[in-house]
């Protein structure tokens, strides 16, 4: 008997044409949904929607939980958790598929409003890491809240409905541009020239008015803002306004088998755990779909993964399952879990091949991808998988026909990233990465392949399940 070759294969080889269609549909569905909820808060309600479809409630009208209950938790509209309590007992623990919903963009200074040149402006603080010179010159939109002195929350949603108006940020003409070629790429766009244009028309001069006050095109935004929405410069000191390219999500390739699209890390591993655990039945284990927010800057602050939020629902699931509550059932419970943390890896460029060890490093096509290890360099900030729970998984996945692959992001040396996995592995659970391989990561518009993204979603359903 011959040893056996690991060797990923292309996913669509010796595909159905049942199945192709089944991946086209599932990919439409998904495109959909990235164009439709373009930023944390939008994804929520989204999700909220989804998950009310199929009888999912909010944890709050539950005073039990029981086999077989669905329910959902919010945490400030741009973190959700979804749950199916399964039939083991919640001390054995949970199957979890942790994911973040955020993803590289611009957002708004504190005061952003200012006039130059007779050009209205929002001056903006890049959010994650980005290329800035890949944010110029392209259509831009605004997506988000603003919140009045009152409390009251006024929606904005411009730059992707037929007919709406983008925003742009300008950059310099190459017949002038000998300086800006002349620097390194980090530097030819700073991010204080980051600033989105708003406005040209100045305001008209009102009756009673006897000379020109300035700034008459900022008044003009102004006039503007207040007669549409309601809101005054000093709102926009608490509002939470996302810059994001006002681009759909287009099919890619003479056979349509790519997505390109804005936010699919980490959307392209959200919405399939999304999908997943709408679509579970009779989970053995309590099955978790856990989304927050802030990954992209460090997992940090009350929405993103080193809050207390999972803890503390937990803790409510435990008070509501058990008549004698106690903080070692909830410390068991978290303990005896498992997870997938659902992100991207970096799929091999040919265009870039100095960058990545071919024998490991995830195609595009090839399926989900499974990283044992995140992290830079001497894998510093990662949690690192353990070889029982990677055998666990591909076993799981080699029998229920998800097409897999491995690989790690990029050469040693070259850098690296981490996800929120850390963060969960620090409750002592096991925890691996697993989703789909991207190209042209953390661009405005990054690239996927459809089978990929299928694959996904079959992986994290049948860990959900099982």
């Amino acid at each position: 008997m011959k040893g056996k070759e690991y060797k990923p294969v292309n996913g669509w080889l010796e595909m159905e044409d049942v199945e192709r269609e089944e991946i086209f549909s599932f990919n439409k569905d998904y495109a959909e949904f990235l164009d439709d909820y373009r930023t944390e808060r939008e994804f929520v309600k989204g999700a909220i929607g989804l998950l009310e479809a199929e009888g999912f409630k909010n944890l709050e009208e539950f005073t039990e939980l029981k086999k077989g209950d669905k329910f959902y938790k919010v945490n400030r509209d741009k973190a959700i958790l979804a749950a199916i309590v399964g039939e083991k007992p919640l001390e054995e623990g949970l199957r979890i598929v942790g994911s973040h919903i955020d993803s590289p963009r611009i957002d708004l200074k504190p005061t952003p409003l200012y006039e130059d040149s007779e050009l209205a402006y929002f001056s903006t603080h890049y959010y994650g890491g980005i290329k800035k010179y890949q944010w110029v010159s392209i259509p831009l939109a605004l997506h988000g809240v603003v919140i009045k002195e009152d409390g009251t929350k006024v929606e904005i949603n411009i730059g992707d409905k037929e007919g709406d108006p983008v925003f742009y940020i300008s950059d310099l003409l190459p017949h002038l541009g000998k300086d800006q070629m002349a620097k390194k790429m980090s530097e030819g766009i700073t991010g204080e020239q980051l600033r989105l244009i708003i406005g040209s028309i100045p305001a008209r001069k009102k009756d009673g008015e006897e000379k020109d006050s300035g700034k008459k095109v900022k008044s003009a935004v102004l006039d503007y803002l207040f007669e549409e929405y309601g809101i005054s410069e000093e709102d926009l000191i608490s509002c939470e306004l996302q810059i994001v390219p006002a681009l759909k999500s287009r099919d890619v390739g003479f056979d349509r088998g790519l997505l390109a699209a804005y936010g699919h890390d980490d959307r392209v591993c959200s919405y399939p755990a999304l999908r997943a655990i709408l679509d579970v039945e009779n989970p053995v284990y309590t099955a978790m779909v856990l989304l927050v927010d802030k990954e992209e800057i460090g997992s940090m602050g009350n929405t993103g993964m080193q809050s207390h939020f999972f803890e503390n629902t937990v803790a409510e699931m435990v008070n509501l399952t058990y008549e004698n509550y106690s903080d070692l059932l909830v410390r068991k419970t978290i303990e005896n879990s498992k997870c997938l943390s659902g992100d991207v890896n970096a799929a091999y460029d040919p265009n870039f091949p100095e960058v990545y060890a071919k024998d490991n490093t995830p195609y595009l096509g090839k399926g989900v991808v499974i990283t044992k290890y995140t992290g830079a360099r001497g894998k510093g900030g990662s949690s690192e998988a353990t070889a029982e729970f990677v055998a666990e998984i591909r076993g799981l996945f080699n029998n229920a026909g998800v097409i897999w692959q491995t690989g790690e992001l990029g050469k040693v040396d070259q850098g690296g990233g981490g996800t929120i996995a850390q963060f969960l592995a620090n409750y002592n659970m096991d925890v691996l990465d697993c989703g789909p391989a991207v190209l042209s990561m953390h661009a405005p518009y990054e690239l996927v392949s459809k089978v990929d993204v299928y694959n996904t979603y079959l992986a994290y359903q049948v860990f959900l399940e099982k």
